[in-house]
């Protein structure tokens, strides 16, 4: 009796171990998973693993997950959000930003594989469907709504053949606007172009809305950095031939005001030179007088 009922208490003790084991691998918030230092020696079949006392009890940390970066929430858009996408986009957002404002809103959806099929042939249809029952996307109301207001200048190459095609304004909205306009969906007023003007083109949108775009045909400028030190050279020159002429406009004003304050000059030293003289008749009557007195009537000493 004894004996059974340990064995039975020795089950009951496995099977809670497992279910303990089993639920202590689902990853939780903040949890740390650590590992033994020293591992467990195998154990005899149907007997428990002997474990040390104080060397089996030391473990090493192997994750922490309190540390680690939280992952983004994964979610389908239904409707145009501004800087995340339009209906139907998938994006990755923060955990947040989806719980608190797309979800309770209902701007996105969980991407289960019903809303993923829901989507997807929404999106086939809009695609294969009618011109005029397709809707623009986000992206491509913001392309629409950026070339409403650029505009394409080309500058003609030094071949005198130069002639512009679809293939070359193609290239120029990539490398001037950073658009990419495929040549089906460009038309040009006439081919090729020639002549220095300005022009049009129409850009055709996913196929649904169409933008004209002005362009402009410009005469050709040598962009290479020996030109470049060209212009800067003729700049300096010009800069120092305007400093020298503000410096000579600058001298014959000086000259102007000198010839005009000599006269006033003049007029100056001529009066000094009076008041000297005077002052010179003056000490000289003085000493005259002083020489001429008249004698004292006192007796004169023999």
């Amino acid at each position: 009796m004894l004996s059974s009922g340990r064995r039975v208490l020795q089950d009951l003790l496995k099977q809670t171990a497992v279910n303990c084991r089993s639920l202590s691998l689902t990853p939780t918030q903040n949890t740390v998973v650590v590992e033994r230092w020293w591992q467990v020696p195998l154990s005899k079949e149907g007997e428990p693993p002997k474990l040390h006392p104080r060397r089996h009890r030391i473990y090493k940390l192997v994750e922490d997950t309190k540390q680690s970066p939280t992952k983004k929430m994964e979610l389908i858009l239904t409707e145009t959000v501004p800087k995340l996408g339009g209906r139907g986009d998938t994006v990755f957002v923060k955990k947040s930003v989806g719980r608190n404002k797309l979800l309770p809103l209902g701007l996105a959806v969980y991407p289960s594989p019903e809303n993923k099929q829901i989507f997807e042939e929404e999106l086939r249809l809009l695609r294969e469907g009618k011109p005029e029952d397709r809707i623009q996307t986000r992206t491509g109301q913001l392309t629409v709504e950026f070339l409403k207001c650029s505009t394409l200048k080309i500058h003609k190459m030094p071949p005198k053949e130069f002639q512009l095609t679809k293939e070359v304004v193609c290239r120029q909205f990539l490398k001037k606007l950073g658009v990419v306009v495929p040549p089906h969906a460009l038309s040009l007023p006439f081919e090729p172009i020639k002549d220095v003007g300005d022009y049009w083109c129409d850009v055709t949108i996913n196929g649904i809305n169409t933008v004209r775009v002005p362009m402009s045909l410009l005469p050709y400028e040598d962009q290479s950095a020996s030109y470049q030190r060209q212009l800067k050279i003729q700049k300096q020159q010009a800069d120092a031939c305007i400093s020298e002429a503000v410096d000579k406009d600058a001298a014959l004003e000086e000259g102007v005001s000198s010839v005009e304050t000599e006269p006033e000059a003049g007029k100056d030293s001529v009066s000094l030179c009076g008041e000297v003289s005077a002052a010179k008749d003056t000490s000289s009557a003085t000493q005259t007088q002083n020489t001429t007195a008249p004698p004292s009537d006192g007796p004169k000493k023999d």
